[in-house]
């Protein structure tokens, strides 16, 4: 066996193909091929062809708008109801204290985070394709939705433009400043929501690709920092305002720092223990993850023991605990968001409806990819703008994917989308039913949660050392993002971010690498010439290539750097040219002046009849012309090179300026005697040129060649065919001189 696997080896190392065919440029290759030809269809085929196209397109726009009409029919309720059950549960037990916790972060009451657990899960199982990622409240997005609701509605004054009464009770004024951000924050989900519906029915799903790995790393990791620093407050109980906006992170410290001194001590000794027990819960679970059947749930054991010390120790009444407070039970009615604050909020709304969308298919891609199946990047924004859209009229704040929940739910055996309805439903149960007995919940505690949940995000200052190994732009990227985020607020940070990254991407084009390539022996494979020993050049061929596209932020540096590259300079050259011409000029001028007496003495020599030499004749008519050879020593600059090849391989697309530089390059490069070719370009680029107006009489198809070894057996059999016609020419003209010397030859 061992014998026969080095036998094969050897046959593919010794493995050759041979393929005799003609040298082709496009010109050849497109008059040898032919255009399919389509056979025109009868009336009626073409109504029935229409009407069967009619009926498919519109089963499968409705099976892609509601994916669960696709899955459920052929749900295996046997295989994967058990494994949906139980991941379901875990989910939601999971989901019901986050909710609980990151509402605060969005700045409003507790009961409206178990409002967006419900809501929006249950209706992304209709319309989502992602079968493992959990929806609903997320720290980054609530993070972001606080900071505009601080913004509009500030802990001291209610903005003007609202209807306010004048109340001396501090409960009343903190439930009106309440009401009144659950409003910026319903508005904030509508408006988000209809902003992914609108780019998901315009099919701008790949707007996700413009925010990086790198981006979205530096964003979240800021994003972690301004979670931790908002909860400082919660765990250490002092009573201090929420800022938001630019430096918000730096005001909110100060401001903690100036009333450590009024921490509550049990509030604090809460948080800690729940911080432990949460770090010890969570180690347990990762370490005996293949021998857990489901993962410890810590959050809720947590929220449950807060509950019940808080509730039997009276933590408000005898230390002064701030609390969850009053859970109202049952659904509330739907109601209209407030439509005149969309001015005021549209740009935020914008940001979170990107950011949400990316956290989303970001995730559902990993998860798509290890169990084997695609998601709609399109269907996901159109889900997710439903989400929250229709959420938004039942009270519930912008959401999107779970990181650590979705974890959770993929590692508890969840199959289907039927997981997230159920810890929806679970949700539901605890809104329904039993919320009530979660209204002494210290505040603390939902803080330790919040704390806790971030130790992955603060994973990513890891990703210095890991970028700066691999690449500095993206190490530069994830930095801008990060300080950004931090300093200037979340929503002024991802903006940053985003148009760095951009510039970015325009300084690599702008920048690329430029190579000359040459051939291994013996082969038609072309490599950098500096890059390879073995690789070597054709005598007279340069070939270039540019791993970019041809356009107008590049052109002038292509140039640049095409004439650096290939030593040939056709402006120096021309420049050159018509410097040694009037170098010529001036001494044929100089020498006439000086000869007038010698032809004046020849003449009277000639009319005494003295016979006249040929070559004296010839000598002198030199002097005053310049013959062929003399003009050439003075005009033409020495170059060795005879053709250049352009290699297009790399290039996607030319836009007018990149095809008016080309043109400009080969005719510059035609008036030194260097031809011009290009090898290797695509079909979408040809088709550019043409509708580019490139071709003409003097720019043709015949300059484009299928690959770069058509190229160059062009190029050597016309300088062998220019070398053969030189030749005959440079014959001819000795002949003709000897004759005009020696006339008896």
């Amino acid at each position: 066996m061992e014998d026969a696997q080095e036998s094969g080896g050897c046959l593919e190392q010794n493995q050759k193909y041979c393929v005799e065919r003609p040298i082709y440029n496009q010109e050849i290759l497109q008059g040898q091929l032919h255009k399919r030809e389509r056979t025109p269809q009868s009336l009626r085929l073409n109504f029935l062809t229409t009407l069967e196209s009619t009926y498919g397109k519109a089963k499968s726009h409705l099976y892609s708008f509601l994916p669960i009409l696709k899955w459920l029919p052929r749900y295996p309720v046997k295989e994967y109801l058990l494994g949906d059950i139980i991941s379901g549960i875990s989910t939601g037990v999971m989901q019901l204290p986050q909710g609980l916790a990151y509402a605060l972060l969005a700045a409003v009451p507790p009961v409206f985070g178990l409002y967006s657990s419900f809501y929006p899960v249950f209706l992304y199982t209709f319309f989502g394709t992602s079968k493992h990622i959990s929806i609903g409240t997320f720290a980054v997005i609530s993070m972001m939705v606080g900071g505009v609701a601080v913004r509009q509605v500030p802990d001291e004054v209610i903005s003007v433009g609202y209807n306010s009464t004048n109340t001396t009770d501090a409960s009343d004024y903190y439930s009106l400043r309440d009401d009144k951000r659950v409003q910026v924050a319903v508005t904030l989900a509508f408006l988000s929501g209809i902003i992914q519906l609108c780019l998901g029915f315009l099919r701008f799903g790949f707007v996700a690709i413009y925010l990086t790995e790198p981006l979205v790393r530096g964003f979240t990791t800021a994003a972690a920092v301004h979670v931790f620093t908002s909860q400082l407050k919660y765990l250490l109980g002092v009573k201090t305002s929420r800022y938001s906006g630019p430096l918000s992170v730096v005001y909110s410290l100060a401001a903690v720092f100036s009333k450590i001194t009024t921490t509550n001590i049990a509030a604090l000794i809460v948080g800690l223990t729940c911080i432990v027990l949460l770090l010890i819960g969570k180690e347990i679970n990762l370490r005996f993850k293949k021998k857990l059947p489901v993962p410890i749930p810590m959050e809720i054991i947590v929220v449950i023991i807060g509950t019940g010390v808080s509730a039997g120790m009276n933590l408000t009444e005898s230390y002064g605990v701030d609390v969850v407070g009053k859970i109202p039970q049952g659904l509330s009615a739907p109601a209209v968001p407030e439509i005149q604050l969309i001015p005021a909020i549209f740009i935020d709304a914008v940001a979170i409806a990107i950011v949400g969308f990316s956290m989303a298919v970001s995730m559902a891609k990993i998860f798509a990819l290890k169990h084997g199946y695609t998601i709609d990047g399109n269907q996901e924004l159109i889900a997710l703008g439903i989400c929250n859209s229709v959420g938004s009229f039942f009270q519930s704040f912008p959401i999107t994917c779970s990181m650590s929940r979705s974890l959770v739910q993929e590692s508890t055996g969840g199959k289907t989308q039927i997981a997230g309805a159920l810890s929806s439903v679970m949700v539901l149960l605890v809104i329904v039913a039993i919320g009530y007995l979660f209204e002494p919940l210290p505040q603390t505690v939902l803080a330790a949660i919040v704390m806790v949940n971030l130790k992955g995000m603060f994973k990513q200052f890891g990703d210095v050392a890991h970028f700066w190994r691999t690449s500095k732009i993206e190490l530069a990227i994830w930095v801008v993002a990060f300080v950004a985020s931090l300093f200037l607020g979340l929503d002024y940070g991802l903006l940053t971010a985003v148009a760095f990254a951009m510039i970015t991407v325009i300084y690599r084009t702008q920048r690329p690498q430029y190579r000359i390539l040459g051939q291994i022996p013996d082969t038609d494979i072309y490599c950098d010439v500096e890059e390879y020993e073995e690789v070597k050049e054709y005598p007279g061929i340069k070939i270039f290539q540019a791993n970019t596209s041809l356009y107008f932020a590049n052109s002038e540096s292509y140039t640049s750097a095409l004439k650096k590259k290939t030593g040939v300079d056709p402006c120096a050259i021309l420049a050159a040219r018509k410097k040694a011409q009037k170098k010529h000029a001036r001494e044929v001028k100089k020498a006439n002046k000086t000869n007038d007496v010698e032809a004046s003495v020849k003449h009277e020599i000639a009319n005494d009849g003295l016979p006249v030499n040929g070559k004296f004749a010839y000598v002198d008519a030199g002097v005053q012309d310049g013959s062929p050879d003399e003009l050439e020593h003075f005009v033409e600059p020495k170059t060795n090179i005879h053709s250049l090849i352009l290699d297009f391989t790399p290039v996607n697309f030319v836009d007018s300026v990149g095809a008016k530089t080309l043109k400009s390059v080969i005719k510059e490069y035609k008036e030194v005697g260097v031809c011009v070719c290009i090898a290797s370009c695509s079909g979408p680029v040809m088709n550019e040129l043409t509708r580019l107006n490139f071709f003409d009489n003097t720019v043709t198809r015949e300059l484009l060649f299928h690959s770069i070894h058509d190229a160059v057996l062009a190029c050597q059999v016309k300088d062998r065919s220019a070398s053969q016609t030189l030749y005959l020419l440079e014959n001819n003209t000795t002949h003709f001189k000897q004759k005009l010397c020696c006339p008896h030859v």
